[in-house]
């Protein structure tokens, strides 16, 4: 019963514990408020604000383009206890503020800071529509310097006291009397005006100039302080100079469409575009030509942004006092300009500006802009318009907001060009003003070669319609004025041709046996010149080489007049000369002259051949290159002049490696790549196959061969042969369908089948009859079949053995059982089926 009404009470919980399940979420996003650190916006506690802070919660803000601040009432009290406080210790109060308004450092660094402030609102993560405002602002002349964080626009507070500084409430003030008499005092004008002065009490100087507090000052102490006054025409013999200590803050409005409009304390030596700077500057739709300084109601001064960035200065830049109202209003007339200009982008304009004004602003035309007509694109009331302004009407031209004007870039062609090409002293492009014809511009050239073929010049005209027409002229004709000069026109092209390269380029090619060092450049052709002799064309070439027939050297000659269409006609004729080594001939062929394109042939002497070597490796007594004595030269009498062989060499397992060189007709031959094989192969470099060489093992019975030298099987050797006679061989080697191929050690009479049981016999799989075995010169012996039995091949040391595996596996003695059972089954399965029909019928 007791838990029963437990659970009855838990119960009536349930609700209450769900609910705090729900607002747990709630209760995790609430945060606690930090203290609000915003600057007060009264004046009158100016030591603890900082210079320059932007004032959010003044009544300036309702005058911009944000909205006023909900705490009004809130400041109204802030205002109210400074007011206090201020007038418990206004003297001390206003020390204070002079010495950080003194500071240059403190009251530089705090500006910068919230200089930065401002410039960061246009950093930071922004909605799309922001974005597009700070694009547009980015193509505004002039935003890019109130963007510019580097740009330091603070006043030096370390300069001469002006004399046209208006003393306020809040200055200090250091007076110095010298020459006759010595003193000096220091004060902080207080809040009724009035600097304190021992002696002179109370001296009233707000509201005026540095200049006019020292003609007061000296009205004063000239009471008592003799020389300040002249007198008889003299000038005064005591001197007094009034100057400034630290300078107050004052509070000036920024409004209107700026970036951020409100309240700034600032420096009493600040000027109007100070302030503008420190509020970000006109904003998307703000003025740039008239911001305005109000003071008491009434506008003191007009200020041109464009005149700073233009001259370098402002006119209406004028010093601000406290309360003043800095107010930016909408423009008025605005247009952009793209394309080839210096600076791109868009420019405010005054009603009393015009085009040129514009581009003046913008820098100007780039090299290659096209002037002469300017397009612009205007809005009109219903739709969009299309203007075009020529380059006289640019100083006169009125633009309208929103006009769009784009500078285009120049055609890439000539006004006045044309060209003379071939054979003329100087080719090139030419003014058509300096050459208006053909006769002016040949001279202009520097005239003809020697080589120019003046009787076909050729002159290439663009007519209107972009064809090329082609105007034959006889340039003799107009030099003897037998025709009239040619005029030329625009993009003309000029050609004249010239006689060597209307003629076939003749040479005299050599081939063969000379010492050509330069076959890689000419091909063994060399230009043709008149008089050119058989003797003349060999030094050329570089002279004969040693292996050079000089008793057949061949001019082959074209026939140039044969008959044409004989079926035995001559095509060329050849004439032989036994051209000396000193390259002289005889007296009757010596100055024989060369006609182009003849061609000398100087063959290879056939009982010049060069040293041929073959190689001889392994068990001989001196190893190493021999070099063919004859060209009959044997086996034999290599291994003879190599010493015969050594005691242990295995004559059976001699083979003789021969590499050659091998082409494919269906490509084309390398040359230099052939040339380099071949002399690998007489060195004896190559190892294994390459592409273009083939290896070979000749299997040689060298026993036999030195049995009897000069036999059939004693081969004739060939340059770049291997004679390899190997060390006595002991074992065998057993490789294949064997059960453990290895290498069995050679043992005298054992047969085929001996080494392949000590190799473990063959597997199921082997063919046997197929067995083959490679002796160690290279021959190769199979089974052979007698009946039903395998006669295999004889061993011999160093033999290698291979056993082939059979392309189908073979039946096992329980496969062949089940096999033959399922075909028994289905033979026996038929016969039943059968003989049931039968029986039936």
């Amino acid at each position: 019963m007791n838990r029963f009404k437990l659970a009855k009470s838990y119960k009536s919980l349930l609700p209450y514990f769900f609910c705090l399940i729900i607002a747990l979420p709630t209760f995790a996003q609430v945060t606690p408020t930090a203290p609000s650190t915003q600057a007060p916006s009264s004046t009158g506690n100016q030591g603890n604000t900082q210079p320059g802070a932007p004032r959010s919660n003044s009544a300036g803000n309702t005058q911009g383009n944000q909205p006023a601040s909900s705490n009004s009432s809130q400041s109204t009290q802030q205002q109210g206890t400074q007011q206090g406080t201020q007038q418990q210790g206004d003297l001390q109060q206003n020390t204070d503020k002079g010495k950080a308004a003194g500071d240059p450092a403190v009251q530089n660094t705090e500006t910068g800071n919230e200089q930065s402030k401002t410039n960061q609102n246009t950093t930071g993560t922004l909605s799309p529509e922001e974005q597009q405002k700070e694009t547009l602002r980015q193509r505004i002349y002039g935003y890019s310097i109130f963007a510019n964080k580097n740009l330091d626009l603070i006043p030096d507070l370390q300069i001469a006291t002006p004399t046209n500084y208006v003393v306020g409430v809040g200055d200090e003030l250091n007076i110095f009397i010298y020459n006759y008499a010595e003193s000096s005092y220091e004060g902080i004008v207080n809040k009724d005006g009035n600097i304190v002065i021992t002696r002179l009490g109370p001296v009233h100087v707000a509201g005026h100039t540095i200049e006019e507090v020292r003609k007061i000052l000296i009205d004063k102490f000239s009471k008592f302080v003799p020389g300040l006054l002249g007198g008889g025409g003299a000038t005064a013999r005591t001197k007094l100079m009034v100057t400034l200590g630290a300078v107050r803050s004052i509070k000036v409005f920024v409004t209107g469409e700026v970036i951020n409009p409100g309240t700034y304390v600032v420096s009493s030596l600040s000027s109007a575009f100070n302030a503008l700077y420190q509020a970000g500057g006109p904003n998307e739709i703000g003025s740039f030509r008239d911001v305005r300084v109000v003071r008491d109601g009434k506008v003191v001064a007009h200020m041109d942004v464009y005149d700073y960035l233009s001259n370098g200065k402002v006119d209406g830049d004028i010093r601000v006092q406290d309360n003043d109202n800095i107010v930016v209003g909408y423009y008025l007339k605005r247009a952009e300009i793209t394309g080839m200009v210096k600076r791109p982008g868009i420019y405010e304009l005054k009603p009393e500006e015009k085009l040129g004004d514009m581009l003046r602003y913008s820098g100007g035309f780039m090299d290659k802009a096209y002037r002469a007509r300017l397009k612009i694109q205007r809005v009109t009331s219903k739709e969009r318009k299309l203007l075009e302004v020529s380059e006289d009407n640019f100083g006169t031209f009125e633009v309208a907001t929103g006009d769009s004007i784009g500078v285009e870039t120049v055609l890439d062609r000539f006004e006045n060009r044309v060209t003379v090409e071939g054979a003329v002293m100087r080719p090139g492009d030419y003014s058509l003003d300096s050459s208006p014809s053909l006769k002016k511009l040949i001279e202009n050239a520097q005239g003809l070669r020697e080589d120019a073929f003046v009787g076909r010049v050729s002159v290439l005209r663009t007519r209107d319609d972009l064809v090329i027409q082609s105007i034959p002229i006889n340039y003799t004709d107009i030099i003897n004025n037998t025709a009239p000069d040619l005029i030329l026109t625009r993009l003309d092209q000029v050609i004249i041709p010239s006689k060597f390269e209307m003629a076939e380029a003749s040479y005299v090619s050599v081939e063969g046996e000379v010492n050509n060092p330069r076959i890689g450049e000419n091909e063994g052709k060399f230009p043709y010149t008149i008089d050119m002799t058989l003797e003349d064309v060999l030094v050329q070439a570089g002279g004969l080489k040693e292996s050079a027939y000089t008793t057949e050297v061949e001019v082959v000659r074209r026939k140039r007049n044969s008959i044409a269409g004989a079926a035995n006609a001559q095509i060329s004729e050849v004439f032989k000369f036994d051209v000396s080594r000193d390259l002289s001939l005889n007296s009757k062929a010596s100055g024989f002259p060369l006609f182009p394109f003849d061609q000398v042939i100087v063959r290879k002497s056939p009982n010049y051949v060069e040293q041929q070597t073959v190689f001889v490796e392994g068990e001989v007594l001196v190893n190493g290159p021999y070099t063919i004595v004859n060209k009959n030269d044997k086996i034999s009498d290599i291994i003879k002049r190599a010493g015969g062989l050594t005691d242990l060499a295995y004559p059976e397992g001699a083979t003789l490696l021969r590499r050659t060189m091998v082409k494919n007709l269906e490509e084309p031959t390398d040359y230099e790549q052939a040339e380099v094989t071949e002399q690998s192969i007489k060195k004896g470099t190559i190892i294994g196959d390459t592409p273009n060489v083939k290896e070979e093992k000749i299997g040689i019975v060298l026993k036999n061969i030195l049995k009897n030298p000069g036999s059939f099987e004693d081969l004739i050797v060939q340059e770049g042969d291997i004679i390899r006679i190997p060390k006595r061989l002991e074992t065998v080697q057993v490789a294949g369908s064997v059960l453990y191929p290895t290498s069995v050690k050679y043992g005298k009479g054992m047969t085929f089948s001996d080494y392949i049981s000590q190799s473990g016999g063959f597997t199921t799989q082997s063919l046997r009859k197929s067995s083959y075995i490679k002796y160690p010169n290279g021959n190769i012996d199979r089974t052979r079949r007698f009946l039903f039995f395998n006669v295999y091949p004889r061993v011999e040391p160093g033999s290698e053995i291979f056993v082939p595996m059979r392309a189908a596996p073979a039946l096992n003695t329980q496969q062949t059982i089940s096999t033959a059972t399922g075909l028994l089954s289905s033979v026996m399965g038929l016969i039943v089926t059968v003989l049931a029909f039968r029986s039936i019928r």
